[in-house]
């Protein structure tokens, strides 16, 4: 079962046998129990599609807002593609058993050391009913058991997934309690973060309140696929076409996602040409603008493109301290001008989140400077922040991107959901 049998111990205890079978499991049979989920998601898809409705209908009564609804919606397209992600996972390269490095010690010891599943991974996450999936077919094809814990605003969607993927799964072969789902208990969240003996690694996908709430409590490892306070920063040599164009996409092109921009910063040498063009374009786009003075002072008289109306007057709002430190996952966004790459590097040292940060220009000593002076999981020269994404880095569908800097950082794959261990052969060998 896909579901919550008594407690949140007898699942992860479930998982844990789940899992020590899965790590003796061959390549074979864990992309045979992926492509039978990947099948399955298509062939029931009105069943999903229902159980989605249902959340989508509460989400719209509780007035969740349009981030949240786009995050929640399923449709046969996005379905599809789910399913899709889950083929390219079984297409990759299985990474259990993977030798990382081998050598021969002069006593003769042979010693490897080899890639190996980390063993039960709990995913907590938000309104992504998506996540289901992506994280149950990236931690199965890795060899390891998942505990999902999903939210209350997906409860139906996350059930009608779960369930299509543990019955495929352990059809195909694979143990029983290798695909779990917590029913989104409030109480759960603690009871889970504690489960030492059972549980290996917590993976949280969502905003600083989840990430608040686990480090409280969690007595396990946890990998933060946190927030993502990214930025774009226009350079003086930056092509104002390319520019735009990387802006509108940052923002525009699905404000709801933590790989989303939300703070702009242009360099002041090409602010007076720039600041009017993409403070058109991003009004025009539906955008709300948090704006430093010095870019209030250039945007007087800037008329929109589509209507005629005065960007300044209609959509210009004085930047906060609060502004250049929130992820909005909105179409609204801040605006600075500054005068150096070495004061854009600051800005985003000060207020970025450690995800993704992009520069456009067309000077490689900038770009060098940026690349190097941003801490940051993705630095991007040229282009949008919107490709921090597992599937867009070749790695299949992932569970996040990580924030920090150990072991996993940037999107979380297959190799960063193993861990690995030192195989140690010897004629007789003992220590003198």
């Amino acid at each position: 079962m896909a579901t919550t049998a008594v407690s949140v111990v007898d699942v992860c205890r479930s998982a844990q046998r789940a899992a020590r079978a899965l790590a003796r499991s061959d390549t074979a049979t864990r992309n045979r129990a992926l492509r039978a989920i990947s099948t399955a998601l298509l062939e029931r898809a009105p069943e999903i599609l229902a159980a989605n409705e249902r959340d989508m209908q509460a989400g719209r009564d509780a007035q969740i807002g349009d981030a949240l609804l786009d995050r929640l919606l399923l449709d046969h397209d996005r379905l599809a593609a789910i399913a899709a992600a889950v083929d390219q996972i079984v297409a990759l390269p299985d990474p259990v058993g993977e030798v990382i490095d081998g050598h021969r010690l002069p006593n003769g010891l042979d010693v490897r050391k080899v890639r190996v599943p980390l063993g039960v991974i709990a995913v907590v996450y938000e309104a992504r009913p998506n996540v289901t999936i992506d994280a149950t077919a990236l931690c199965l094809k890795s060899g390891n058991a998942i505990v999902l814990r999903g939210s209350s605003t997906a409860v139906n969607s996350n059930a009608a997934m779960a369930a299509v993927a543990s019955e495929a799964a352990v059809a195909a072969g694979l143990p029983e309690g290798c695909v779990s789902l917590l029913s989104g208990d409030h109480g759960e969240l603690a009871e889970l973060a504690t489960q030492k003996h059972y549980v290996d690694l917590i993976i949280p996908r969502g905003g600083e309140r989840l990430k608040a709430a686990l480090e409280e409590v969690a007595t396990i490892p946890v990998i933060y696929a946190a927030s993502g306070n990214c930025h774009v920063y226009v350079d003086a040599s930056a092509d104002p076409e390319q520019a735009e164009a990387i802006v509108l996409n940052a923002k525009t092109q699905r404000p709801g996602v933590c790989n989303a921009a939300e703070t702009l910063l242009v360099h002041s040498e090409i602010a007076p040409v720039f600041v009017p063009r993409i403070l058109s374009a991003l009004h025009d786009a539906g955008v709300e603008l948090r704006a430093d003075e010095r870019t209030r002072a250039l945007a007087g008289g800037v008329a929109s493109a589509g209507d005629g109306s005065s960007v300044s007057s209609l959509t210009l709002a004085q930047a906060t301290d609060e502004d250049w430190d929130t992820e909005y996952l909105a179409l609204t966004m801040a605006i600075a001008v500054v005068d150096s790459t070495e004061e854009a590097i600051e800005h985003v040292s000060r207020h970025g989140s450690g995800h993704s940060e992009a520069i456009v220009t067309r000077d490689t000593a900038s770009a060098r400077a940026f690349q190097l002076g941003v801490d940051a999981a993705c630095v991007y020269v040229n282009a949008s922040t919107r490709f921090t994404d597992g599937g867009e880095f070749g790695m299949g569908a992932e569970i996040g991107n990580s924030t920090q800097k150990l072991h996993a950082r940037g999107p979380i794959g297959l190799r960063e959901l193993c861990t690995f261990k030192y195989l140690v052969e010897g004629d007789g060998h003992i220590r003198v």
